[in-house]
C-alpha cells in the first residue's frame, strides 16, 4: 500500500491553509505597502482611509495622481510602487515599469528588506483584483 510522504502531506497543509488565508494575508501586505509607499497614492489618499480599509477594494491606487508624481520619486520608491501597480495591473504596471526603466526583477534589489518582503508577501498571496 503506498504511504504519502510527509512533505506530501506538510504541503497539503501549506495549499489548503494558504487557500483559505490568501485574501486577508494579501490585504495586510497590500496595505503594508500602502502605507510604506505613501497613503496619499491609495484609496482616499489619507492615513485614516488606510486604517478604516476593510478590504483591497478599499485601498485601490490613484493611478492619476500615481503617473503625475513618479517621476519626482527617488528609483526605489518608483520601482516599489510599479511592482505594487503591477499587481493591481499588469497593463498599468507594465507601462510604468517602461517608463522607469525597469528591466527585470534584478531592479527588486534596490529595495530594502522590509520593502522587498512586502512584494514577496504580495506575489505569494496574490488575490486577483
Amino acid at each position: 500500500m503506498n504511504q504519502p510522504y510527509a512533505h506530501d502531506i506538510v504541503g497539503r497543509t501549506v495549499r489548503d491553509l494558504h487557500a483559505t488565508q490568501a485574501s486577508a494575508a494579501f490585504f495586510n501586505a497590500w496595505r503594508h505597502g500602502a502605507t510604506l509607499a505613501g497613503p496619499e497614492l491609495f484609496g482616499d489618499g489619507t492615513f485614516d482611509g488606510l486604517e478604516r480599509a476593510r478590504s483591497k477594494m478599499d485601498l485601490r491606487p490613484n493611478m492619476l495622481l500615481l503617473g503625475d508624481a513618479i517621476d519626482r520619486m527617488s528609483p526605489a520608491r518608483q520601482i516599489f510602487l510599479a511592482a505594487m501597480i503591477s499587481l493591481y495591473s499588469a497593463r498599468e504596471g507594465g507601462a510604468l515599469f517602461r517608463r522607469i526603466g525597469f528591466e527585470g526583477l534584478a531592479h527588486l534589489g534596490r529595495l530594502d528588506l522590509e520593502r522587498r518582503e512586502v512584494i514577496a508577501a504580495l506575489i505569494l498571496y496574490y488575490d486577483p483584483w
